[in-house]
């Protein structure tokens, strides 16, 4: 069956959603800005979530609904949005929301079904999967013993009030102790409250589920986690020790847990491979499976911070490289994260541009995806050079791909962004290829992780020479691989010792002492597809 389009009408505007089968209003919601008040976990004991149905079909009023609602409100529409199902396009008026909150559930498309669990498991079966990222936190909360997911957020890491960049994080913290503290404060009151926002919500309950919290396992770049922990910061300051292990653990795991009211968990912050390569490298190997593939098999983890792996049937090589936070479109001139109103896919229609907006709505900015389009079709147009330079300058505002809508400009400090990192990214995976023997011709399997990766275009990443011109068959797009894979070790009985074991057969190539990655990084900046015979 084809997922329902929902029209939100709210005081802040309109948007446009699409509902999977069987889901509710709510939970297409929660992934929104336009969330509705609820307490009780989407059994409709709370009677807080009431929406108006303007229009459409969708399933008769439940049990709940009835013991919440009055005849007289059901028969003006009104219905419990977690208990209300579409079952074609819907119409809904939203019009007492919830506060704005930074955390929003992530869309179940963009996550991966799991197997697994933990049957004898009985007492505090709670788990927490955590991606510590650099410009955002993702937060998954499970039920180990029947191996269910129960919820998940995602939402801004507020480090970022001290830079966008990790290296500016870490100077902060090196100058003065108590930027330190501040650091890592601000990360672990993030978890904290987006673990909240889940129970109290999807739950119902907070302090009592708290306790029976059992395991919370964080991974993430290692420069995160010697913020979270406020430990290995120094070193990873000095290039001396940038191919070296980085030991980001808590010097006290018991004592994190009354900050964080979790008296019976087991706390893990998983090892980093070494230098800047994390262990949310180590989660995305674990899910995608990177080492049971064929000889050839490359793993893109796209981010602020860009990591790479490599299998060649032998050896896990990884690198990694400062991308610079181009593909999050953070410090791009209409940037924004893919939420209601991101640009996510442009094409070309006889002559002009269509922008196509997540939510259906006005174009608001761009997420990494639609710059990537953006970029593709301007170059095919023949409006930019391969370059990356405009053939006719468009003056400071850029070139706006909808005439009326500025927001849908792109400037050639944009470009020039994302050409450095998408250059960065393509070199150092032929400098690992080279290293281990092989060229692009020897690619048989691509993994693209990170958010960036669900939405992407494949042709138009092969087209500005991102991704080798390899087939689209062979390309896997895997939106929160790093997640994944500490969701996987929840629900495995060994899962830390995996984690670790996969960090430990991970051998770190430092880029800066490979001759060739400068010249290739070069021949990279051109809008070109990659030469596969190099």
């Amino acid at each position: 069956m084809n997922p329902s389009n929902l029209l939100v009408r709210s005081p802040s505007g309109e948007y446009r959603l699409s509902v999977q089968e069987g889901r509710s209003v709510r939970e297409a919601l929660d992934a929104t800005t336009v969330r509705v008040r609820a307490a009780c976990g989407g059994v409709g004991s709370c009677g807080a979530c009431v929406v108006r149905l303007l229009g459409g079909e969708a399933n008769p009023a439940t049990l709940a609904e009835y013991q919440k609602l009055t005849a007289e409100q059901r028969g003006q529409g009104l219905r419990l949005s977690c208990q209300l199902r579409p079952r074609g396009d819907v119409e809904i008026l939203v019009d007492r929301p919830a506060r704005p909150s930074p955390w929003k559930s992530i869309p179940l498309e963009s996550l991966v079904p799991l197997r697994g669990g933990l049957p004898a498991l009985e007492r505090h079966v709670f788990g927490v999967a955590v991606d510590l990222g650099t410009t955002h936190i993702r937060v998954a909360l499970w039920d180990r013993q029947r191996g269910r997911r129960i919820a998940t957020r995602q939402g801004p890491n507020p480090q970022g009030d001290y830079g966008a960049d990790v290296l500016n994080r870490l100077h902060a913290a090196a100058s003065r102790p108590e930027h330190a503290g501040e650091l890592a404060r601000a990360a672990r009151s993030a978890i904290l409250r987006a673990l909240r926002d889940m129970l109290a919500r999807d739950v119902g309950e907070v302090s009592p589920m708290l306790a029976e919290i059992g395991q919370l396992i964080v991974v993430g770049n290692t420069a995160m986690l010697a913020l979270l922990t406020a430990r290995g910061g120094a070193s990873l300051l000095d290039p001396v020790n940038w191919q070296s292990a980085i030991d980001c653990r808590p010097l006290d795991p018991p004592a994190w847990r009354l900050p964080w009211r979790l008296p019976n968990a087991e706390i893990i912050v998983a090892d980093p491979v070494a230098g800047f390569v994390g262990s949310d490298l180590s989660a995305g190997l674990l899910a995608t499976r990177l080492a049971e593939g064929p000889p050839g098999s490359l793993l893109l983890d796209v981010g602020t911070n860009i990591e790479i792996a490599l299998w060649d049937g032998e050896n896990l090589y990884a690198s990694s490289v400062p991308g610079g936070p181009a593909f999050e479109c953070v410090g791009i001139r209409h940037g924004m994260a893919a939420e209601p109103g991101a640009v996510f896919r442009v094409v070309r229609q006889a002559g002009t541009f269509a922008c196509e907006t997540i939510g259906g709505g006005p174009a608001r900015g761009f997420c990494g995806s639609g710059l990537v389009d953006a970029i593709a079709v301007l170059l095919e147009a023949g409006l930019l050079k391969p370059s990356g330079r405009f053939a006719t300058p468009p003056g400071g505002a850029g070139h706006a791909l909808e005439p009326g809508n500025p927001r849908t400009a792109i400037t050639g400090g944009d470009v020039d962004a994302l050409q450095r990192a998408k250059a960065a990214a393509a070199a150092a995976m032929a400098e690992l290829l080279a290293l281990a023997g092989l060229d692009w011709r020897g690619v048989k399997r691509l993994c693209i992780c990170g958010a960036f990766g669900h939405t992407l275009d494949i042709g138009h990443a092969q087209q500005i020479g991102l991704l080798p011109a390899m087939d689209a068959a062979g390309v896997e797009l895997h939106a929160n691989a790093a997640l994944a894979g500490c969701e996987q070790a929840l629900l495995t009985a060994d899962g830390p010792r995996l984690l670790s074991e996969l960090a430990g057969r991970t051998r770190l190539i430092n880029l800066s002492y490979r001759p060739g990655y400068e010249d290739r990084y070069i021949q990279c900046l051109r809008l070109c597809p990659i030469a596969i015979n190099h």
